[in-house]
């Protein structure tokens, strides 16, 4: 439907979305197979695996994702403990900033994990997504806020996505 032109024009996009990204990323996460110029395709593959020794495994940032309000990205496929983000040719910048802002949060919280100063089994990654249940039950029980579990970044306030479980056992 796009004809030569549109599909050529909506790869280009596609493309730059992908870069722009990774460049937004790369100070604070691995990207693997990058080429000769430091640029990629369509798509990008963000490395996990250092996180792997401060128990931070790719689906538990894929869960904490939705926290954000985003649907977590492929995970652990090509190259498992990785996330490959495909952003498409459709994406405004504005919406690009903000998965950026959701990624480089996290990576700050996995940072306090690491540095010790927030627990390594209850902090908002392990126990993501955090479900309205949850953060309306009158006991809460973690050492970080519920404002932080559930409001991760300003963003989030005005337009929350509340998922309707919590983890589940994703090998079962």
């Amino acid at each position: 439907m796009l004809g030569g032109p549109g599909l050529t024009n909506a790869t280009k996009f596609a493309v730059l979305n992908a870069n722009y990204l990774k460049a937004l990323l790369e100070k604070d996460y691995k990207i693997l197979y990058a080429g000769e110029n430091g640029r990629v395709a369509h798509e990008f593959i963000v490395d996990l695996r250092p996180f792997k020794d401060a128990h931070i495994e790719a689906i538990d940032i894929a869960k904490r994702l939705m926290d954000y309000g985003f649907h977590a990205p492929t995970v652990a496929f090509p190259v498992a403990g990785t996330l490959m983000i495909e952003p498409t040719e459709s994406e405004s910048k504005a919406e690009l900033d903000r998965f950026a802002s959701a990624l480089l949060e996290i990576r700050k919280e996995i940072q306090e994990i690491i540095d010790g100063t927030m627990d390594a089994e209850d902090n908002p990654i392990k126990n993501a997504p955090h479900t309205a249940a949850e953060a309306l039950n009158e006991v809460w029980e973690h050492p970080y806020t519920r404002a932080r579990a559930v409001f991760p970044l300003p963003y989030v306030r005005d337009q929350k996505v509340w998922t309707p479980v919590a983890r589940i056992d994703d090998s079962y």
